[in-house]
Order: structure tokens, then sequence, then C-alpha cells
């Protein structure tokens, strides 16, 4: 049995194997195309204009790198909740077995009692009986009694015959689980492989991208560009909110609210970042892959890679409140999306450039950054 269930998860991973061809082939691409930029900026060091074009190239690269762990992390959060569902399952299962098993060695208990009585009390001949004249009550009560047991025996049978029924079911029911659980475990082995490529691409990419931010001028200018998409993000992401009337913003949720993940703050709101730039948010230092909660409820009005901020959600929560959860793995909600405070919505993570793992928290009110501090507990 054990044997045939590792040979169908052999055959369902060659499949699996095959469906990451388009995965390593992209990977390849953007591997080539690094080695292009890098070989570009080692001739062109010299001049910043051409360097600038260069970070401008490593940047789009960055982008489609992050995105890639984005995907390849969700597919093994997917994984994971459909493992952890699968062995749920299989508990279950085990727990009905065992059960129905016990159930069935009872009846066939009780049934062997039952034939026992009816085979000693099989001695009695109901025609002699009636012929020698026994007492006529006498023989109806036997003739009661016998009805009774062979009524008792029948439906011990068949409650037997259904009990074996059911254990049969749950033991295919066994199989079943099993063999999805074994093509899960060759999935997610195999997702996490991707994702371990994928995060060296980017460690490569991001190496080359800090060399041509190696002076103070050009970080400086680099926060700025990033300042300013942020802000284009939130005016789009003002216009769609007002779509959304009837939700109760957070006025009346200040000192009330729970962080929405645990970690150490790194930065906080206000504190100088560089040059006249301050932070607009907090940024809480978090290990990677650990879960990201919505603060509020609310509806999700922008989920995609922002530069200098990777991958953001972006909650509107009405009366033109809005949280934004930055520098995430991988998000977990699109676009549209109605979600509940405390409900998971992304994973933490380092993209946009980051060289720790953590998350990039804000909160605003009508378009102006306030401090999350205000709100959180």
């Amino acid at each position: 049995m054990i044997t045939r269930l590792f040979v169908k998860a052999s055959i369902i991973a060659g499949f699996l194997i095959l469906s990451c061809t388009a995965n390593s082939a992209d990977l390849a691409s953007r591997q080539s195309a690094l080695k292009s930029i890098q070989a570009q900026i080692n001739q062109q060091q010299s001049s910043l204009k051409d360097t600038a074009k260069q970070r401008e190239k490593l940047i789009n690269l960055l982008k489609s790198d992050e995105q890639a762990i984005a995907k390849a992390a969700q597919k093994v959060n997917q994984s994971q909740a459909s493992l952890a569902a699968v062995n749920t399952k299989l508990r279950e299962l085990d727990k009905q077995q065992v059960e129905l098993a016990a159930t069935k060695s009872s009846q066939q208990d009780t049934l062997s009692k039952q034939l026992s009585s009816a085979y000693l009390a099989g001695n009695h001949d109901y025609t002699k009986m009636m012929l020698n004249q026994q007492n006529p009550a006498t023989v109806e009560r036997m003739l009661a009694y016998y009805q009774f047991l062979n009524s008792a025996r029948i439906q011990a049978i068949k409650q037997l015959k259904q009990t074996s029924i059911d254990l049969d079911k749950v033991k295919q029911q066994q199989v079943a689980s099993q063999q999805k659980l074994n093509a899960l475990v060759i999935e997610q082995k195999r997702q996490a492989q991707q994702l371990s490529k994928e995060q060296g691409q980017r460690k490569q990419t991001l190496t080359q991208l800090q060399r041509t931010l190696s002076s103070k001028g050009a970080e400086l200018e680099q926060l700025q560009i990033e300042e300013a998409s942020l802000k284009r993000i939130v005016q789009q992401a003002m216009v769609t909110a007002k779509a959304n009337p009837t939700m109760d913003g957070l006025a009346n949720q200040r000192g009330k609210l729970k962080w929405p993940t645990k970690g150490r703050m790194s930065k906080r709101f206000g504190s100088r970042r560089s040059g006249q730039i301050v932070w607009k948010g907090s940024v809480l230092s978090a290990p990677e892959g650990q879960n990201i909660y919505a603060v509020a409820s609310g509806k999700v009005i922008y989920a995609d890679w922002l530069r200098g901020f990777g991958m953001v959600l972006v909650i509107d929560h009405g009366k033109g409140y809005m949280s934004l959860y930055g520098h995430a793995q991988t998000l977990l909600r699109q676009p549209g999306d109605m979600v509940k405070s405390g409900e998971s919505i992304a994973l933490v993570g380092s993209s946009g450039g980051q060289s720790e793992p953590g998350l990039y928290f804000e909160i605003r009110n009508k378009g102006q950054a306030v401090d999350p501090a205000y709100y959180c507990r």
C-alpha cells in the first residue's frame, strides 16, 4: 500500500517538475539582464548620467525579482495551508477509523452472544410443546421471546454490515488523503527551491543597485523619487476611497487598534530619514514570512509593487482614513477585497530594496500621514 502511494506521488512530482520550466526561463532571462547591466556599470562608472540610467534598469529588474519572490512565497503559503488542512483531515479520519473499529468489535461481540443464545434455545420444538398441551400462555410467551431474539439478531447483522461499509470508506479516504499529502510535500519542496532561487537573484540585483547609490546625494535623490511615488499612490487611493462612503473610519479607534504584526520598532514616525525627509510611518522589524494583519475592517484599494516600498497593500477604512503596509514578501489580498480587522493580508518581507525584513506601516487621514502610535497599542 505504502509503495503504491509513493509511486503515485512520484508520478505527480513528474508533472510538477514540468510546470516549473517557465519559471526557470524567466529567472535565466533576469540573470542575463543583470550580467549585462553589471558589465555596463563597470565600463561607465565615471559617468553620472549613465549610472542613473543603469540604476533605473536595476530598479526595474529589482521589481521583477521581488514580484517573482512574491509569487513564489504566495504559493508556499498556499501549500502550507493545504498541508495543514490535509493533516487535519487525516487526523479526523484516523479518529473515525478507531471509533468505527471499536464499534465493529462491539457489534461482533453482541452478535456472537445473540447467536449463542439462539443456539442454546434451539433445542425447543414448538410443535412438541403444543402437542404436549403445555399452557398456551406459556407457549405464546416463548414464541414472542424467540421472535424478539430473531429480530434483534437481524438488526445486529444489518448494523455490523453498515459499520463495515463505513470503515471501508474511511480507509479509502485515508489512502486518497495520504496521496494528496505526498503530492503537496513534493510541491512545497519545489516551491521552496524556486523561492530560494528568486531570493538569490534579488540579492545580486540589490548589490549592484547599492553600488549606484554610494553617494549621499544619490541616496537622497532616490528617497525623494520614492516619496513622490508614494504620494501619487495615496492620491489615487483617495480618489478610489470616495466610492466607499459607508465605512466608519478610525476616528473612534485611537489607542484601541493592535499593531499589524509583532516586532521591534526600528523606525518611528517623524524621525529623520535623510536630509529634510522624515519617516511618514513606522517600521517594525520582524521575521520574514510572519503574518501581517489588517488593523481594522475596510476595502483593499491598492495591492502592487511600489518603488522604494516593495509589495504594498492599502486599505480604505472610510471617512478619509486608510492604512498602508509595505516591504511585504507577498500580498494575500487583491484590490476590491473586503477585509476584517485581524485578518491576514500579507507576509513580512524585505521588498523595496531592504536589506533586513520588516513592515513599513502608515495610517493616513485625508492623505496626511499621522503617527500610527496614536491608534495602535
